[in-house]
This record gives structure tokens, C-alpha cells and sequence, in this order.
């Protein structure tokens, strides 16, 4: 069954968690709340969609600046590499941001649409990790 009443999941916690890890995602329903559950590796895989686009543009003293699609986030560097960098150091920091201050970040009607993304920076290993979500093309300057 996909929805486990609160009671069942509280009773049986270990086996609740050990279907959820090794079998599949489950909600769990108490009152009229519903919880999502599921493993990491399952959350990555429907957050794997989630990915960016970003526009590189060489500036006229020779620096690199890097704008960033699905979040407002725009980086310059003295070259790609490092724009690139900082980008994924300011996406990074904004994610913690987000979830740090949850309520403030997802209660913005323009920012509440960044969560899957949020979560799918926050989900990666590493700088490296969250540096292959983002798709970088030439942008017109």
C-alpha cells in the first residue's frame, strides 16, 4: 500500500524504514498531513532532472561571466574556469540559504518553483557534483 497510516509506521518503525530503504518510496498519513519518505538514492533519481543551463559571455576586459538559467545567479572571473567556480560556490551557498530559511525562501511565489533544484545541489557529494549539473553554452553578448 502507497499511504501508511502514522500509528502503523510509528509501531513498526524499523520495518517501515527498512521497506522504504530496500523497496520503495512510501507517505505516511496522520490527520490530514502526508509525509513523503524515501531513500537517498531514489531522491536523487527523480531530482536528476533538475539540472541548469547557463550562458557564458566574454567580457570586453577579457573576463568570463557565467548566467546562470533557473536562478538568478550571475558570477565573473578572470577566466571560464573560475567564473564556473564561483558560480557553483554562490549556487551552493544559495541552496543552504534556502533550506536554512526555508519558510522564507518557499513562501516567495517567485522562488518556490527553485526547491527541486535546491535539493538536488544539496543532495550532491560534492563541488564536482553539483559543477555536472550545469550545462554551459555560449551566450551573445
Amino acid at each position: 500500500m502507497f499511504t501508511v497510516n502514522a500509528t502503523d509506521a510509528r509501531n513498526k518503525w524499523s520495518d517501515f524504514i527498512n521497506s522504504v530503504i530496500r523497496e520503495k518510496p512510501k507517505i505516511i498519513k496522520r490527520t490530514k498531513d502526508y509525509i513523503f519518505v524515501s531513500n537517498l538514492e531514489m531522491a536523487k533519481e527523480m531530482l536528476k532532472i533538475y539540472t541548469f543551463t547557463a550562458n557564458i559571455f566574454k567580457e570586453e576586459d577579457g573576463s568570463v561571466t557565467i548566467s546562470l538559467n533557473e536562478i538568478d545567479i550571475v558570477t565573473n572571473g578572470k577566466d571560464e574556469e573560475e567564473a564556473l567556480n564561483r558560480l557553483v560556490n554562490d549556487l551552493i551557498e544559495y541552496a543552504e540559504d534556502f533550506y536554512n530559511d526555508f519558510q522564507y525562501w518557499y513562501s516567495a511565489p517567485n522562488r518556490k518553483k527553485h526547491l527541486p533544484y535546491i535539493l538536488n545541489v544539496l543532495l550532491q557529494d560534492s563541488h564536482k557534483g553539483v559543477k555536472k549539473l550545469i550545462k554551459c553554452q555560449r551566450g551573445e553578448n
